[in-house]
């Protein structure tokens, strides 16, 4: 037997920050009541709402974990952990900050001059400024090798041209982080020749094209870059370096917290729902909560990792591997479970399972699909 282990060490005591946990609680619990939101799911990634973010950030609750000689918090993995499971478990709306403060932060902190992280971190921390994400291509799938955009050497800077698919947030978004292709592709190493650059989304040369979902709703976009100037100044670490950067972030994108909660406020009313009705002694209930716990304690390890300056990402893949799985059955057990006949079932929890039915296949598909994750995990365990 391979005694590998894949997760890291969970060492850290899940009561040091309770107070802090319920801290957060009484905020999201007076929020609700006073209708400055309604519980949702997805809503990390589909409910944008800067006023929300702000206010977060007046209580330190956005950059937690950037030091404070940049504008952040100077706190720790596991503080923040708490604060982003709370938001999460609530259904708060948090679209507008999250890919930043997940995300963005932590690249720039590892990667970034230090004009980059004055630039940026102080406004991330504010809630003032809002990024995505420029990896996904069309026709790539999830093979970020096969990147065709490209970014040509000039005075001063670099010329981007290239699509990307699938960016989150772009159309509100501020800049996002674009994977290029620096140099042409070897055959032999298809990882080499990637480069980051900083590419402001109101740039000349930038035009976001909606995608719109089954639900009506706007959060995806298509970022067309034709010939777009990006100065030496706004290169993402070193040309050449992007494959280790980019990777270097998926623990960070795939380890949080949003990879088994997107669908718990479903969860949560749908416990409701069971315990008056016909599926009540199924157990379907139960074991969806045992899993929601097994991946706190699993995301909790890797958000220890992360602190500890420790490697993660194959952990990480676990986690989004099994978390995104457990976020489906939930939304299907409710779809089961929902009698649509029934009059009292036209409202709000009508409306939350079947955006969780819609929001489904992309919870598998986001952050790399279920085939890719399976890989990972794997190879890490020796099995390929």
């Amino acid at each position: 037997m391979n005694s590998k282990r894949l997760l890291p060490r969970a060492v850290d005591d899940p009561d040091d920050n309770a107070g802090l946990r319920d801290e957060v609680r009484t905020f999201l619990r007076k929020s609700r009541e006073a209708g400055v939101f309604m519980p949702g799911v997805d809503t990390w990634l589909t409910e944008w709402n800067p006023e929300f973010s702000r206010r977060l950030a007046d209580r330190g609750w956005v950059g937690m974990t950037i030091p404070t000689e940049y504008g952040g918090h100077g706190r720790s993995h596991a503080e923040r952990f708490v604060v982003t499971e709370e938001l999460l478990a609530a259904g708060a709306p948090v679209a507008a900050h999250w890919i930043a403060d997940r995300q963005i932060a932590p690249s720039l902190l590892r990667f970034g001059t230090e004009e980059q992280k004055h630039k940026y971190l102080p406004a991330i921390a504010k809630a003032e400024c809002f990024f995505g994400i420029g990896m996904s291509e069309p026709d790539s799938g999830s093979d970020l090798a096969s990147v065709r955009t490209k970014a040509v050497q000039v005075h001063g800077g670099w010329r981007v041209t290239g699509t990307k698919v699938w960016t989150s947030g772009a159309h509100h978004a501020d800049a996002f982080f674009a994977l290029a292709r620096t140099s042409p592709k070897d055959s032999a190493a298809r990882h080499a020749g990637l480069s980051q650059f900083i590419v402001d989304l109101r740039s000349e040369g930038v035009e976001i094209r909606p995608i719109v979902s089954m639900t009506g709703s706007h959060h995806f976009n298509e970022v067309v870059m034709d010939d777009v100037f990006v100065p030496d100044s706004m290169v993402l670490g070193g040309i050449g370096d992007g494959w280790r950067q980019v990777t270097s972030e998926l623990a960070y994108e795939r380890s949080g917290p949003e990879r088994f909660l997107s669908t718990f406020a479903l969860l949560a009313e749908t416990a409701g729902q069971a315990a008056a009705g016909p599926t009540s002694g199924d157990g379907g209930i139960g074991r969806l909560i045992a899993r929601i716990t097994g991946l706190h304690h699993m995301s909790s390890a890797v958000a220890g990792a992360l602190q500890r300056g420790e490697r993660a990402d194959s952990a990480a893949a676990a986690v989004k591997l099994l978390g995104t799985t457990t976020e489906g059955d939930i939304a299907e057990y409710a779809d089961l479970l929902l009698d649509r006949d029934a009059e009292p079932t036209a409202g709000r929890y009508r409306e939350l399972v079947d955006r969780a039915v819609l929001q489904r296949p992309g919870f598998t598909l986001r952050g790399g699909t279920t085939e890719i994750l399976e890989g990972v995990v794997a190879r890490e365990l020796g099995l390929r």
